[in-house]
């Protein structure tokens, strides 16, 4: 499904800000209620809104550190690294993670409360994997631009 105009100012209003009623959204775009409820479902059931969640600061709750950090694999390990996605989908503090070509075959963006807490997650991550080649680290010193908008 390919969203039209309609769905494409109802995904930027959205974007900017989850919690704007259907009713609101509709007044601003020239639907009915009703209309942007209908669509806001079928962008959803479509896929093309993935989720709605709060974004969380999280200085505020104790994880002041974001981490980069790319990994290398040996080369020829197909099932290694299709198991690498598969455990990085269920460590929370891994934000993000980048299957990538070139260098490396993963970035990752993870949140630490502190330096020795993400030494202990590196250790028992990336130290004890065999199938890794090597793995860096890049410490992010600010946040300068973080956005989950899409220019749409």
């Amino acid at each position: 499904m390919i969203p039209d105009g309609f769905d494409l100012a109802i995904l930027r209003c959205l974007q900017n800000n989850a919690r704007h009623s259907a009713e609101l959204i509709g007044a601003d775009i020239g639907l009915s209620t009703t209309a942007v409820q209908r669509r806001i479902r079928k962008l959803r059931d479509d896929g093309v809104i993935r989720a709605e969640v709060a974004i969380v600061n999280p200085q505020a709750v104790g994880y002041p550190l974001t981490v980069m950090v790319e990994v290398a694999f040996k080369k020829g390990l197909g099932d290694a690294i299709d198991s690498f996605r598969q455990d990085m989908q269920a460590l929370t503090e891994v934000q993000q993670c980048f299957y990538l070509s070139g260098e490396f075959d993963f970035m990752l963006i993870v949140q630490a409360t502190d330096m020795a807490a993400h030494e202990r997650f590196a250790r028992a991550v990336f130290s004890t994997n065999d199938h890794i080649l090597k793995f860096q680290t890049t410490l992010v010193m600010d946040t300068v631009k973080q956005s989950y908008c899409l220019p749409i």
